[in-house]
């Protein structure tokens, strides 16, 4: 047995129901009525009305139940040789005229066993244009209750003079669903029941295993985001239709629940409170947590800011962007004042030194990003670019595109200036955002934030990049895997494990920062120390600077490795050894080969040649950035093609692991994943493909008409 549902504890005050019967309910798959499904429908009506509740009937199956009967006399009216003539579609208005005799003939017969009895009531949407026929409409039906008797309604499909499409702009009903809904209004119901052939509104397809049964239908939360299957077998509408009913009778006062008319029992159960079928009431959104509702609201106006981004030109949006990089530099001391406070901040919670270097912005930094911003501003016009042009057949091209991703949750530890970096990278690239930066950046994020989406234009709106500021979002955030299209975490190890473990959505990013910097035996020493201190110590605290130096055990001749700890101790850099150079270099024990010191510390290990040096890095290191200096351009050849990590260098310092650097004009991230984007992400990381065809009438039709060409025209655009 369903449990009860606390949020219909009001079903115990229903006193007036209007019940909707669907095609697909009333007709078995072959077209013919289903005559238990039919009885036991009357049987739940008839002790409802026993009960003395006020039912009334919207029975669709007319036009299904005449052509049948229209198919079987044309059958047997018919000559051997038109039987095998090609069918003929019966006019439907003849089979509704039919078929709605049929059906209430039924319908009389099951009740008048059960001592009930019924009315019929047939309408067209002409007819509730006139006042006078609503208020006679209801005089009538309120006097066939107090008889007890159940009135029948129909749209009387026989002469209606609606046709495809059904639905139009007069808002009065185009399908039994909406008769069902504008009837519950018109007569003041206190329940619409819309009986359908599966249990009731679900995620997706029904079919599809991974759909799930949605009991309580919240528009904040689930609005654009359901996958419909296939319309009704037999009628007009299907579960598009009756969501679009539902919605329209609830938002007038009138609970709803699409349930099941299958099981013989189903109405009483829902008058009973029971968690079945899919409830649409005016207060769901109510029920939700503040927290849930917020989250989700977040993320769908950031997915509508997008797309209306996506639609102004390149140019508007390049001009948004080089209004921010005015506006940042206008508001320079404030931001600058609102980051000293927040260091300030930092410094009296006692954070590491390391975290409150991140957090600075430092003097000149609003002037480079802004300058950083105009550069994205000015590159080619991302969205829309044509990767690959292919004629299919004759007349039929089909272009594969870059486009959006759509909506980006990132999160962010620390640094304030990655919120610019972001933003202007998902602007250029169309794409929706929310940020969630560490609360020792709270006042930059802050500040940053509302200087940026102060240019945003009101048609585009502000809520396209949205500032998470409560670390109770990010659980609900990270569940709107119907919403979010990427998760990006900057920061530890911990928060990127953590938020891997928590999502369905999508994570690009890195867990470490160990990067290498391997000397071999013919490295150019002068060389060589000016890349080990540069990538040490040029910002310690970097996910790209040097955490373990690899050391070619012939460089501890010569007093060469000795040279180099000076160079590192005389930059106030602390050493520790590996299993090897512990004891031959007289170090401290490392706690690890795996760890990311973002300080100033590093490991040293000595390695017998470069193919060891590549295996410590492809089993300790995390896939991020390493260097190899030498002038063995064998032995760099073998390095750079082995080393399985997102970036690897030759004579090269591994600071230069960058977005901007890397000419990107930003980054959103780092990413060591191997799907997708690897290394720093900017503007291509940040987009996916989608296919156009333009055609001229192809249709394929068991590919017999069809001469594929696939010739490529991609260098002809």
């Amino acid at each position: 047995m369903e449990a009860v549902d606390p949020n219909r504890a009001f079903l115990k005050d229903v006193k007036r129901i209007v019940i909707k019967v669907g095609t697909a309910v009333v007709t078995q798959n072959d077209g013919r009525l289903a005559l238990g499904r039919l009885g036991a429908l009357c049987e739940q009506i008839q002790a409802l009305n026993s009960q003395g509740f006020e039912v009334i009937l919207v029975s669709s199956g007319a036009v299904g139940a005449g052509r049948q009967r229209l198919k079987h006399r044309k059958l047997v009216n018919s000559m051997f040789g038109e039987v095998e003539k090609p069918h003929v579609e019966i006019d439907g208005k003849a089979c509704a005229a039919v078929g709605q005799n049929g059906l209430m003939a039924l319908y009389d017969t099951f009740f008048s066993q059960l001592d009930v009895t019924p009315a019929q009531l047939l309408v067209t949407d002409n007819d509730f244009k006139n006042p006078e026929f609503r208020k006679q409409l209801t005089e009538t039906v309120i006097s066939l209750l107090s008889l007890k008797v159940i009135p029948i309604f129909n749209e009387n499909d026989a002469v209606s003079t609606r046709k495809a499409p059904y639905e139009d702009s007069s808002g009065i009903f185009w399908d039994n669903d909406s008769l069902a809904a504008l009837l519950s209004l018109e007569l003041k119901a206190d329940l619409l029941v819309l009986l359908s052939d599966v249990d009731g509104l679900y995620s997706g397809p029904p079919s599809d295993p991974k759909s799930k049964l949605i009991h309580t239908y919240i528009k904040e939360k689930l609005e654009n985001t359901i996958t419909f299957g296939d319309k009704s077998r037999l009628g007009r509408g299907g579960m598009i239709a009756k969501v679009k009913a539902a919605v329209y009778a609830s938002n007038g006062g009138i609970p709803v629940v699409i349930t099941s008319g299958f099981s013989g029992d189903n109405i009483v159960r829902v008058l009973g409170g029971q968690k079945i079928g899919t409830l649409f009431h005016r207060d769901a959104h109510t029920w939700m947590s503040s927290k849930e509702l917020n989250a989700r609201e977040m993320a769908i106006a950031a997915r509508d800011s997008s797309r209306r981004l996506q639609a102004i030109s390149s140019e508007e949006r390049s001009k948004i962007l080089l209004d921010i990089a005015d506006a940042l530099e206008a508001n320079e001391k404030v931001i600058i004042n609102e980051n000293k406070a927040d260091i300030n901040s930092a410094k009296d919670f006692g954070y590491e030194t390391s975290l409150i270097s991140r957090l600075s912005l430092k003097p000149r930094k609003v002037g480079s990003l802004a300058n950083a911003i105009r550069v994205l501003a000015n590159i080619e016009e991302p969205i829309g670019q044509i990767l690959k042009r292919t004629e299919i057949s004759d007349g039929f091209i089909l272009e594969k595109t870059t486009s959006p991703l759509g909506v980006l949750l990132v999160i962010f530890e620390s640094r304030p200036e990655a919120l610019v970096q972001i933003a202007s990278l998902a602007i250029r690239t169309g794409n929706g955002l929310l940020l969630k930066g560490g609360k020792e950046a709270k006042r930059s994020n802050a500040i940053l934030h509302k200087i940026i989406t102060s240019v945003i234009p009101e048609t585009i709106g502000k809520e396209l990049i949205g500032l998470v500021t409560s670390r109770e979002h990010i659980p609900q955030l990270l569940k709107l895997d119907d919403l979010i299209d990427l998760v990006i975490p900057r920061g530890s190890n911990k928060l990127v494990s953590q938020i891997k473990s928590s999502t369905k959505i999508p994570v690009l990013g890195h867990a470490d920062g160990i990067c290498h910097v391997y000397l071999d035996k013919s490295a150019d020493i002068e060389m060589a120390e000016n890349i080990v201190l540069d990538s040490k110590t040029d910002y310690p605290s970097a996910c790209n600077a040097m955490e373990t130096l690899l050391l070619h055990k012939d460089l501890l001749q010569d007093g060469i490795a000795d040279q180099l700890m000076k160079d590192l101790y005389a930059k106030g850099i602390n050493i520790y050894g590996g299993p090897k150079a512990r004891w031959l270099l007289d170090l401290p024990e490392a706690s690890s080969l795996h760890h990311e010191y973002s300080s100033m510390s590093c490991t040293i290990e000595v390695v017998d040649d470069v193919d060891a040096a590549i295996h410590h890095i492809n089993k300790h290191g995390s896939a991020h950035t390493d260097c190899i200096v030498t002038e063995d351009h064998k032995a760099a050849d073998a390095f750079l093609r082995q080393v399985d990590s997102a970036v690897v260098f030759h004579n090269a310092s591994t600071r230069f692991s960058d977005g901007f650097r890397f000419g990107l004009g930003a980054e959103v991230g780092i990413s060591t994943s191997r799907i997708h984007a690897r290394g720093p992400v900017g503007v291509e990381g940040l987009l996916t493909t989608r296919w156009i065809g333009r055609g001229s009438g192809q249709v394929v039709d068991s590919d017999k008409g069809v001469v594929y060409t696939h010739k490529d025209l991609t260098q002809k655009t």
